[in-house]
C-alpha cells in the first residue's frame, strides 16, 4: 500500500513553506505567524476574511500543499479527498463563541463564530475552494506521532474512494491554562498523495507507505512524526527556500 507524495505545504512557528529542498522545516513551539490572505491567494478571496483562525491556518496550508503538487487551479470539479488529523480541532472558535453567548442571554451570539464550530467547516472550506468532492473528515488524535491520517489516506486511496488526497495535521495553540494531555505544537501541515503521477508534477516524487510491520516510511525510511516526514520528503533536493504560493 503505497501512494506518491506529489506536495507539500506548511505553516509552523518557524514560518510556512512548501517544495522540496527546503530543509529548515521545523514544527516547534511558539507563535503562529500572521495568516494574511495576499500571501497564500493571489488573486480576490472575499470569504478569507471571514474564517475563524483554525480555518484560515488549515486552508493556507492546504493551499500551500496543493500549489506545490500544480494543483491549485481547476476548471471543473475533482475527486480529491481531505483528512485532517487535530488534537484540539476549533476548540479555540467554540471558546470565542461561547463568550459571545454568555453575555445579555445569548441574545449577541455571534453567527459567523458559530458557523465555524465544528471542526470539519475548514475542510469544507478547502472543498469550496479548490473544487474537491471526495471524502473529508477531521481525526481526533493525541498520539505523539499524529500520523493516523497519512495511514487513512493510503486506505482511502487502496480502496479507490478518490483520485488524489490531501491529508495533514492542523492544530492551533492550546486555548486554556491547563490540559491533562502533553502539548501539542501549534501549526499545520499537508502532504498531497496519489497513486499515480500527475500531469505537472515537479521532479521525482518519493513513495509513501507501509513496512511489514505497519509502520510509516517514506521512499523505504521510517518516519515516527510530522517533522520526520516533511524532512524525508524535502531532503534529497538542495536549493529550495521557503515560499508562498505568490512569491
Amino acid at each position: 500500500m503505497k501512494a506518491r507524495i506529489s506536495g507539500i505545504g506548511w505553516i509552523t512557528a518557524a514560518g510556512f513553506g512548501q517544495g522540496r529542498g527546503a530543509d529548515d522545516f521545523a514544527m516547534t513551539a511558539g507563535t503562529l505567524p500572521e495568516i494574511a490572505r495576499k500571501d497564500f491567494f493571489a488573486d480576490p478571496f472575499p470569504r478569507f476574511g471571514r474564517l475563524d483562525e483554525f480555518s484560515r491556518l488549515g486552508l493556507s496550508a492546504i493551499a500551500l500543499a496543493l500549489g506545490d503538487a500544480g494543483l491549485d487551479q481547476w476548471q471543473e470539479k475533482r475527486n480529491f479527498g481531505l483528512i485532517a488529523a487535530s488534537a484540539y480541532g476549533c476548540l479555540t472558535t467554540d471558546i470565542a463563541y461561547f463568550d459571545t453567548v454568555l453575555g445579555d442571554g445569548g441574545a449577541l451570539a455571534s453567527p459567523n463564530l458559530f458557523a465555524y464550530t465544528l471542526a470539519n467547516c475548514v475542510l469544507g472550506e478547502a472543498a469550496i475552494r479548490f473544487g474537491l468532492t471526495g471524502p473529508g473528515f477531521v481525526v481526533n488524535e493525541t498520539g505523539a506521532s499524529r500520523l493516523t491520517s497519512l495511514v487513512m489516506a493510503l486506505e482511502s486511496l487502496f480502496w479507490g474512494e478518490c483520485d488524489v488526497l490531501v491529508a495533514g495535521v492542523c492544530d492551533l495553540p492550546f486555548p486554556l491554562e491547563t490540559t491533562g494531555m502533553a502539548p501539542v505544537a501549534p501549526g499545520a501541515l499537508f502532504l498531497v498523495l496519489s497513486k499515480f503521477s500527475l500531469p505537472g508534477e515537479k521532479g521525482s516524487s518519493p513513495l509513501l507507505g507501509l513496512d511489514g510491520r505497519g509502520n510509516l516510511e517514506i521512499d523505504g525510511v521510517p518516519v515516527r512524526d510530522w517533522t520526520e516526514v516533511a524532512r524525508a520528503f524535502l531532503a534529497p533536493v538542495s536549493g529550495g527556500k521557503m515560499s508562498a504560493i505568490n512569491s
